[in-house]
């Protein structure tokens, strides 16, 4: 399913390099491999000349950044998370495959990050849809208030500005849905992206459990 999210990915969101040169694509580990795998084959299929890289490494000694508890925490914890392979991505068209935005927060360093690098452009393709709604079945992200899209009211250039980089493209849900649908499964979860949620949602455990 993450190889056919990048290979529509790449057809509905290509990147190629101005002078015509290769595209290094990137995947952050590890999460995102699959996808960016599946990004560069489809890139390449399509005429497209890219090569898949290693431009990041993460030590597996750090847990998830993303569900620290605290703004500054987190940050911290993808700085030492994450290193660069320089000589991959300097002077070079990047583009950086993930598979959610959720806060910004590790996305922001990252890209801070890759551009220590050198690299001569850096864009993001993201496999989902924005997330716009909190997650009340488990996942941590509870409050619409952390949510970058949500900050930006859904406005894909303003996250685009806010994360540095020369362009941010996301699978519409549509998008999305076409690549898991493949196996004939329609019964999936948008909630997070579109709002609609699947059951009933109680309003006062919204309001206790989710809303600062």
């Amino acid at each position: 399913m993450r190889r056919r999210l990048g290979k529509v990915l790449a057809r509905k969101h290509p990147v190629q390099d101005k002078d015509g040169e290769k595209v290094i694509v990137i995947s952050v580990p590890d999460s995102s491999n699959t996808i960016a795998l599946g990004y560069q084959t489809e890139l390449e299929k399509n005429g497209i000349d890219s090569r898949l890289e290693i431009g990041l490494i993460r030590s597996h000694y750090i847990g998830r950044t993303f569900i620290q508890p605290g703004q500054e925490k987190r940050e911290i914890g993808v700085r030492i998370k994450f290193n660069i392979v320089k000589g991959v991505l300097e002077g070079k068209t990047v583009v950086i495959v993930d598979d959610s935005i959720v806060r910004g927060t590790t996305s922001k360093q990252l890209v801070n990050l890759i551009r220590e690098a050198n690299p001569k452009e850096i864009h993001l393709r993201i496999s989902s849809s924005p997330i716009m709604h909190p997650c009340y079945y488990g996942m941590d992200f509870p409050s619409r208030q952390e949510l970058v899209a949500n900050k930006f009211n859904g406005d894909v250039k303003g996250i685009e500005k806010y994360l540095e980089v020369d362009s941010l493209e996301y699978l519409s849900i549509d998008e999305m849905l076409e690549a898991v649908t493949e196996a004939g499964e329609k019964n999936f979860c948008t909630a997070c992206f579109s709002g609609d949620y699947p059951t009933l949602v109680d309003s006062n455990f919204k309001k206790e459990m989710y809303e600062p």
